[in-house]
């Protein structure tokens, strides 16, 4: 008899550890456990630790809480502005309610990248390049709206989404590179002629303060002669007045307007044009006297002029007589 009751003891002890084992369930500190029993729901959260279900009857379900990252696949739009782009993302969000997450849902993940995916095309579309490229904080806020506004009844919260890369075709690329390097060079000659105009003006206030003293001048030529020959140069650089060109220049003017004259006549002495006065009308040219055409009659001989006259009085010759009788 004593026998039996040790072979029924060992039999239940035996029955009670299996069963222990098949109903003992451990849920770890970042799970929540949901028990449905033939089916329905029961309403107890099973927390973080050893807790039991009935075999056969009960089935645990168990969810994470923690924040799950998600990527989202690139996803080709069209922006506002009709450009054509390929944009990525990725999502973060964890469940806050494991009951909804699995009541309320088939597979709350598939079902929050679905919505990502939906959600980033239509924020593509209402959407400029430039806003894409420079105002993402905007566009991460209103994708994250568009998602948590579905996700709350799943038991799921939206934590954060971002933007990862916005890939341009490369015409749009090559046009936007153009775009920038025009940019550059145009900052950089407004940079250049300010640097001009300053310089410039204090060119101009030192002129005025070299042409106060004199030999500041003279002074500041020796200091740009002393540093040309420092630097070891075979050449010495020497400023020559530009006013003594410009007189020479002047000298030559006179010189070369006398040289259409005459050629046997010798040139006549330049002199400056600065250093004479106002030019004199040019004579009206002498008459030259042609000899007269030969003829059968007889010559009379012309009068002597009163500038070929002798001043003393002249008497006439025998020959000059115009008729003589023999």
């Amino acid at each position: 008899m004593a026998e039996v009751l040790v072979i029924v003891l060992v039999a239940v002890l035996c029955a009670g550890a299996l069963y222990t084992t098949s109903a003992a369930r451990v849920i770890r500190q970042y799970e929540r456990g949901v028990v449905l029993r033939l089916g329905r729901l029961r309403d107890d959260v099973r927390l973080p630790g050893l807790t039991l279900v009935v075999p056969g009857l009960d089935r645990l379900r168990k969810v994470n809480m923690q924040i799950v990252t998600m990527p989202v696949p690139a996803q080709d739009g069209i922006t506002r502005d009709n450009v054509t782009v390929r944009v990525d993302a990725v999502i973060y969000f964890k469940v806050v309610d494991p009951t909804s997450a699995v009541i309320a849902v088939e597979d709350y993940r598939f079902a929050v990248s679905q919505m990502a995916q939906t959600s980033l095309r239509s924020i593509i579309g209402k959407s400029d390049l430039d806003d894409l490229l420079s105002n993402r904080e905007k566009l991460n806020q209103g994708l994250e709206v568009m998602i948590d506004s579905p996700a709350v009844s799943w038991g799921v919260q939206i934590d954060r989404v971002e933007i990862k890369d916005v890939s341009l075709p490369e015409t749009m690329k090559r046009s936007m590179a153009r775009q920038a390097e025009a940019d550059r060079e145009r900052r950089a000659r407004v940079i250049n002629a300010d640097a001009e105009l300053q310089a410039s003006k204090k060119l101009a206030q030192a002129a005025g303060e070299m042409s106060a003293q004199p030999a500041a001048l003279q002074l500041r030529l020796l200091q740009t002669v002393v540093a040309v020959a420092a630097e070891k140069n075979s050449t010495l650089v020497l400023p020559f007045p530009v006013e003594l060109l410009r007189f020479l220049e002047r000298a030559q003017q006179p010189a070369a307007e006398t040289g259409h004259g005459e050629p046997d006549a010798p040139p006549a002495p330049t002199v400056p044009a600065d250093l004479l006065g106002p030019a004199a009308p040019p004579a009206p040219p002498t008459p030259s006297t042609a000899p007269a055409p030969a003829r059968n009659t007889p010559s009379v001989p012309s009068a002597p002029s009163d500038a070929d006259a002798p001043t003393g009085p002249a008497v006439p010759s025998s020959s000059e007589q115009p008729f003589a009788h023999h």
